[in-house]
């Protein structure tokens, strides 16, 4: 037993939101995103540099586009970067990478001053819960300060994202 709301009704044939009995509620037509890097980003330049999101995974709502999410509504939302890096130059004197909006950026930022050898991989996370207004922006961005440019944007890169509300 159910209860929906969109199928068949004025809102359309689409189910816009279903009540479970079991409790769950979905709504399948809530905006959602993953998209994923190819690896294809090698020997990035020194500074800021856009991150390549190739592959769409799934894109409900059609609001990826281009490596850039673009806000539906007004509302809450969750973003979540995972960058796999390879190829770091321990003479780099920082790495920061960021989930970028409109609004504000948001960053994590890795020294590699202490260290006295390259690293072959490392991984560096962002959660966040945004606010965004209707029609603003998110995607990632990698800065790296100093050294060389041996830093790679590895495949196991991806972004994620949905409404919370």
């Amino acid at each position: 037993d159910s209860l929906t709301i969109g199928l068949g009704s004025a809102l359309g044939t689409t189910t816009h939101m279903k009540f479970h009995s079991s409790g769950v509620i979905t709504k399948p037509l809530q905006t959602a995103f993953s998209a994923k890097a190819n690896g294809g980003q090698t020997n990035i330049a020194l500074g800021n540099v856009n991150v390549d999101l190739a592959t769409e995974v799934f894109d409900v709502g059609g609001d990826f586009a281009t490596n850039t999410f673009t806000a539906p509504v007004t509302g809450k939302y969750q973003l979540n970067a995972h960058l796999y890096l390879g190829g770091l130059d321990k003479d780099a004197d920082y790495i920061q990478a960021g989930i970028v909006t409109s609004n504000r950026g948001y960053y994590q930022v890795m020294s590699l001053n202490p260290f006295d050898a390259d690293f072959l991989y490392m991984d560096m996370t962002i959660v966040v819960l945004a606010d965004m207004d209707a029609s603003d922006t998110a995607f990632i961005r990698l800065y790296q300060s100093g050294g060389s440019t041996t830093l790679d944007i590895d495949g196991g890169t991806y972004f994620t994202g949905y409404l919370v509300g």
